[in-house]
C-alpha cells in the first residue's frame, strides 16, 4: 500500500497486484509449459533394434542374380535353336543317374539345408546384441545403450565405492555380472555398498528391461 502526500488527510491508494497472463500470441501451454518427461514416467520402453543385415543379404541377392542371369541365358540360348550349356546337361544327367543315397546329393542337401536355416534364423532374430534398448521418453524417438558403454558406466561407479581395487563387469542383457576386489574394509560391507551404488547406476541406465544384478567381492590373490 502506498500514502498520497500533499493534502490534510491520508488516502489509501489500492495496490494492484501483478498476474502472470499469457502474453497476446501465445497460446496456454507456452506460457506454461509442461515439466519434461523423467525416467520414471515413461512408458515400459520398446522392443530390441532389428538389424539391417546387409552382408548377408547382398551376398544372397548376387547369387540369386546371377543363378538367374545364367539360367535365363541358357533357356533364351534353347529357345534360338542353341544347344544347352555343358553344365546344365551334365547337372541334368547327374540327378537322373544318380540314386538318393548318393554322397554328393547328401552333401548337396546338407549344406543347402543348412544355408536355409540359416536364412530363416537370420529373417526372425533381430540381431544387434550388443545395442540394450531404453525406455522411451517420446513414442517417436527411439534411443539404444551399448552394453560396453553401460559396463563402463557401472565399473566407474563401482570404483567410488571405499575398498574396493578393481573392478570387472560383465553387462549382458538380462544380468550384470561384477566381479570387485577389495584390498580393505569388511567384504560383507563392501558389498552392501556395491549393491546398493549399483543398483542405483542399473536404474540411472534407463534401460526398458532392468537386468538382475550379482555380485561378488574377494581379496586380491597374495603373491608369493
Amino acid at each position: 500500500m502506498s500514502e498520497l502526500h500533499g493534502s490534510g488527510d491520508t488516502r489509501y491508494l489500492p495496490v494492484i497486484e501483478k498476474t502472470t497472463e499469457a502474453e497476446p500470441g501465445r497460446s496456454a501451454s507456452a506460457a506454461d509449459p509442461a515439466p519434461p518427461p523423467t525416467l520414471g514416467d515413461t512408458a515400459d520402453g520398446s522392443g530390441r533394434f532389428w538389424s539391417a543385415r546387409r552382408v548377408p543379404a547382398g551376398v544372397l541377392a548376387l547369387l540369386v542374380l546371377a543363378a538367374a542371369g545364367l539360367l535365363l541365358y541358357d533357356v533364351a540360348a534353347v529357345r534360338a535353336d542353341q544347344p544347352a550349356m555343358h553344365w546344365r546337361r551334365s547337372l541334368a544327367d547327374g540327378l537322373a543317374e544318380r540314386p538318393l543315397d548318393d554322397t554328393w546329393t547328401l552333401v548337396g542337401a546338407g549344406v543347402a539345408t543348412v544355408l536355409g536355416l540359416w536364412l530363416i534364423v537370420l529373417a526372425a532374430t533381430p540381431g544387434l546384441r550388443d545395442v540394450l534398448p531404453m525406455r522411451r521418453a517420446h513414442t517417436d524417438v527411439r534411443a539404444g545403450l551399448h552394453r560396453d558403454a553401460a559396463a563402463m558406466v557401472l565399473r566407474d561407479r563401482a570404483m567410488e565405492v571405499s575398498g574396493v581395487q578393481s573392478v570387472k563387469v560383465r553387462m549382458g542383457r538380462t544380468k550384470v555380472d561384477v566381479r570387485a576386489v577389495s584390498h580393505f574394509r569388511e567384504l560383507d560391507d563392501v558389498r552392501a555398498d556395491l549393491d546398493a551404488t549399483l543398483t542405483d547406476g542399473v536404474g540411472r541406465l534407463g534401460l526398458a528391461r532392468r537386468p538382475a544384478l550379482s555380485v561378488r567381492v574377494a581379496r586380491p590373490d597374495r603373491k608369493g
